[in-house]
């Protein structure tokens, strides 16, 4: 029994050290990296000027709905019910086209912001996994998530930013 138990003890003790292996972890700031790429500035200076486009278009809508609507509110009293309600009618129609509007300009820069920063993530995480093979790095997190606790090991953001050449 003697010899089983320490038979037991050394096998456990051989295979921790294969379990022990310490591992090499990194942290990256991402945002930082993002904030200085040339691209992404370009992206984001492409979707606020898409962005204020569409924004001047819908609020020379709504100005134009407003104003057609204050028209109605003088004038309703001089209509007959049958022209109230057609008018009425017609207000809420072009209300709905408003809205319609709104959702479709949210739709297009949503779309066009996932078509701008799809290659920016896909060179960004390119280049992570290239500093992560060229260090040696088993685990790289973002330093900014809220996932991360503890923050000691060394900063892999100088070999990402070296891996794109910023």
């Amino acid at each position: 029994m003697k010899k089983i138990s320490i038979l037991f003890a050394a096998v456990v003790m051989f295979m921790s050290f294969g379990v022990a292996k310490a591992q090499k972890i990194a942290t990256v700031d991402v945002d930082a990296i993002l904030n200085i790429m040339p691209e992404k500035i370009k992206a984001d200076e492409q979707l606020k000027a898409f962005s204020t486009a569409k924004q001047a278009e819908l609020e020379k809508a709504a100005t134009a709905f407003q104003t057609e609507v204050q028209k109605y509110q003088e004038g309703a009293a001089k209509l007959t019910p049958q022209q109230r309600e057609a008018k009425e009618a017609e207000l809420g129609k072009t209300s709905q086209q408003l809205q319609q509007m709104q959702q479709a300009a949210q739709k297009d820069l949503a779309e066009k912001s996932d078509a701008a920063y799809a290659p920016i993530d896909k060179r960004i995480n390119d280049a992570i996994t290239r500093a992560a093979k060229a260090n040696g790095y088993d685990f790289i997190f973002d330093s900014a998530t809220r996932g991360l606790i503890y923050k000691a090991g060394p900063d892999a953001t100088p070999a990402v930013k070296k891996e794109l050449g910023l």
